[in-house]
């Protein structure tokens, strides 16, 4: 059976609807649990997309170990609640292999305990670092970490001269936990926090918060921590307020579609991102040129839209996932969890990975490049 073998699951009303198990008894299952539709799908979507292209690629070329891959997408729409029914069932019900998502960390902290205790190993789309700290012997992310993301930024400010930063940070999970990080680690870079404020992610007009935080003198650069659209209100504010102050922005910056909603206002911003938005432009030799290059062409061409990070988060996951099957010889659970923690020396979109027992990330700083946007697209910093 070549192609796409997949059921995606919308809500409640299709949780029925199954092929029956007959036609799917040699099938390698893999669940998803990815805001395809809703107010995270900017997260979702590219990720959904991703893994439905990864699949029937697969697929077409004969499988893993022979056997072809089942997709089982359900659309969480971002919401936590839906999220630990999905994994519930994934796992219970359908007996996946994998579960790849959520596509937030507020859904996976949800779930991790149910992966766990369902000895299911769960590959995280979300970046929040503590998805992975403490290590759970299940769970796994792909997203590189937020703390490596906070020294690349400050490593940076440091180089500028800027010591004093306002913090603002959106209210789900993603930015607390970045809140989290940035405030701890900046005593290590002489930083000084002069302000910081969580904004709510669904607002529309930020510039309360921006005035607050202007007001302060001792300000010489804002850290936008954030995942959600509302980040890129943020940045037109500040502009729309003549103040030229530096903007960094997080990892979670890493969509064009941010980058337009700002307008010219994201033009100088500077932050840490994977290496897939600027693929072309990577030196030939490059351990991830090839396969980066052939993703984003694959993907836009199929789906006429930029790639982005977070598609490439998914990508990561469904790499790790298939380098596991193929090392363990096996489906099994037990199995597949043990051999994620011995893949070594791995090339995917965000990085190279190497997992461990105590290590469930499986990335370092140089899964990152500091990168900025001049006219519009994402480029290296400094731009040239």
């Amino acid at each position: 059976m070549k192609g796409i073998v997949s059921k995606v699951v919308m809500g409640a009303a299709a949780l029925g609807l199954l092929l029956a198990p007959a036609a799917w008894a040699e099938n390698i299952k893999v669940g998803a649990i990815l805001a395809a539709t809703g107010p995270m799908s900017f997260l979702g979507g590219p990720e959904t997309r991703t893994l439905e292209m990864l699949v029937a690629e697969t697929n077409a070329k004969g499988g893993i170990n022979g056997n072809q891959v089942e997709l089982i997408l359900k659309d969480s729409t971002g919401n936590p609640e839906k999220a630990v029914s999905f994994a519930k069932q994934l796992i219970e019900e359908d007996k996946v292999v994998v579960i790849i998502g959520p596509s937030s960390s507020g859904e996976t902290m949800q779930i991790k305990k149910i992966a766990e205790d369902g000895k299911t190993p769960l590959l995280s789309c979300a970046a929040a670092e503590v998805i992975v700290d403490p290590v759970a012997s299940y769970v796994f992310k792909t997203p590189q970490k937020d703390s490596d993301a906070v020294k690349m930024i400050y490593k940076e400010m440091n180089k500028l001269g800027l010591a004093n930063i306002a913090i603002l940070v959106d209210n789900t999970g993603f930015g607390k936990a970045g809140q989290e990080q940035l405030v701890k680690i900046a005593p290590e870079f002489n930083i000084k926090v002069a302000e910081n404020e969580v904004y709510d992610k669904a607002a529309n007009d930020l510039s309360a918060v921006v005035a607050k935080i202007k007001a302060n003198k001792e300000v010489q650069a804002v850290v936008n921590w954030s995942v959600v659209p509302a980040q890129s209100i943020v940045a037109k504010n500040i502009r729309q307020m003549g103040w030229d102050v530096p903007i960094f922005q997080s990892h979670g910056f890493g969509n064009i579609k941010f980058v337009e909603a700002a307008g010219a206002a994201a033009d100088g911003i500077i932050f840490p991102a994977s290496r897939l938005l600027i693929a072309s432009d990577l030196p030939d030799g490059h351990p991830q040129k090839a396969l980066l290059v052939k993703y984003k062409k694959d993907y836009e061409d199929k789906y006429k839209e930029n790639v982005s990070a977070f598609g490439g988060y998914a990508y990561d996951a469904f790499v790790i996932f298939e380098a596991a099957v193929k090392k363990a010889g096996s489906t099994d659970r037990d199995k597949v969890r043990a051999a994620i923690e011995q893949l070594k020396g791995l090339p995917s979109a965000t990085g190279i990975f190497t997992f461990s027992e105590k290590d469930h990330n499986g990335l370092t700083m140089d899964a990152f490049q500091m990168m900025t946007v001049k006219g519009g697209k994402f480029v290296a910093y400094p731009a040239k």
